[in-house]
């Protein structure tokens, strides 16, 4: 997996003090997409154990309250097998801090309907196990919306993963407005 930056103090991208990884690679190709040098999967440098142990190391200090992932597109299948065992490792270290992933797929029919339910794809259920706030949703130019917190359109949605999954339908975050 490619990545396109790791910012170890980001405040736009969900709550708190977060660092965030910028992966590489996206068959999105949102129209007027912020990062689109990021859609080309060799943009960028190779994800290594050095950048994943930075990362860890980043997240220590009390006041960073997580790790927010984002593209390019977390959830392509290459930046799947490179974001599992990133993802665990932050969980085990860390258990209080939450990690937010940004997606242009959506949660319930994209993700868990065509991704988990026609391709049993066990690497997207060991991502979902680990992510706690799923931002999902292309990026929709006429739908942007510069007053929403923590995404760009209207269409897309702030989901609690957690309680999506033990409720069988999709919960949104309760700060969400």
């Amino acid at each position: 997996m490619k990545y396109a930056k790791i910012k170890n103090c980001d405040v736009a991208n969900g709550p708190g003090v977060r660092v965030s990884l910028f992966v590489s690679g996206c068959n999105h190709h949102c129209k007027n997409c912020f990062n689109r040098e990021a859609w080309d999967f060799g943009y960028g440098n190779d994800f290594t154990e050095q950048q994943e142990q930075e990362i860890i190391d980043d997240l220590k200090p009390d006041y960073i309250t997580g790790l927010s992932l984002l593209g390019g597109e977390p959830f392509e299948k290459e930046n799947q097998k490179g974001l599992v065992p990133l993802v665990k490792k932050v969980k085990e270290a860390y258990p209080d801090k939450k990690i937010w992933c940004y997606t242009g797929f959506t949660f319930d029919k994209q993700i868990l309907g065509k991704m988990i339910e026609e391709e049993h794809t066990e690497t997207t259920k060991e991502m979902l196990e680990n992510i706690d706030y799923i931002v999902d949703g292309k990026f929709v130019e006429e739908l942007k919306d510069p007053n929403l917190r923590f995404r760009g359109s209207s269409n897309q949605r702030i989901i609690d993963v957690k309680k999506s999954l033990s409720q069988k339908e999709v919960v949104l975050w309760n700060d969400q407005n």
